[in-house]
């Protein structure tokens, strides 16, 4: 019976010629975006790519996880659509996140809000679901706080640099606190549908890129306050 659960353990993880090819694909794309946007010249192109380099890693990490079965495909469709659903919400009310309105750099809009953003909380929830549940943290409640936590970290990184691609913008060009609030709560509520889907481990695909989003923010800004 041990034999058998090891088989079943071992079946649904990427080899690991497998796991660090994505790996590096996740990194070589982050470091050429970083390059494009540090070359003036490039500029426009590389801010054209960020709807594309979305959808490239969706490709990435979901395609790292296993089982690829219907049960994972139902959660990227929930986490999607409550990503945008939540999004056009803070879009036509102010109540939510702050008043802020999408610029043209997340690609095509549905109702003045990009569909994209739908992809970007599948990415990070799932991600951020995935580093929890490998971590040492054995409680369900804690792993869904303290992944709350890590995704308004990584909010406070991405404003500046969203606001100067053209991602969004706020009112009166500041982030309201109850930006960071909304994002706590909006995050623990979709962590806990993550958790509900009771995923098996998965390899450490997804919480690299986890982690290349908080390197890549932090030089990007670092970038484009010296241009």
């Amino acid at each position: 019976m041990e034999g058998k659960a090891d088989l079943r353990t071992s079946t649904i993880q990427l080899t690991k010629g497998e796991q660090k090819t994505l790996v590096i694909l996740i990194i070589i794309f982050h470091a050429v975006g970083l390059i494009g946007f540090a070359i003036p010249a490039l500029y426009s192109l590389f801010l054209d790519l960020v709807p594309f380099h979305l959808l490239l890693m969706v490709v990435f990490v979901a395609g790292s996880h296993r089982p690829a079965d219907g049960r994972f495909f139902l959660f990227m469709g929930i986490l999607f659509l409550a990503g945008y659903c939540i999004e056009w919400l803070g879009v036509k009310g102010d109540w939510l996140f702050g008043k802020y309105t999408y610029g043209p750099t997340l690609g095509i809009k549905l109702d003045d809000v990009p569909l994209c953003i739908g992809v970007n909380w599948f990415l990070l929830i799932y991600s951020t679901g995935i580093f929890m549940k490998i971590s040492r943290v054995r409680s369900i409640a804690s792993r869904i706080i303290i992944g709350a936590f890590i995704l308004v970290l990584l909010d406070l990184l991405i404003e500046p640099v969203a606001v100067q691609l053209g991602y969004w913008h706020w009112a009166g060009n500041a982030v309201p606190i109850k930006n960071y609030v909304a994002w706590f709560f909006v995050s623990v509520i979709f962590l806990l549908v993550f958790e509900s889907f009771q995923f098996k481990k998965q390899s450490i695909v997804a919480p690299v890129f986890l982690a290349t989003q908080f390197v890549f923010f932090i030089l990007l800004r670092l970038i484009l306050l010296l241009l």
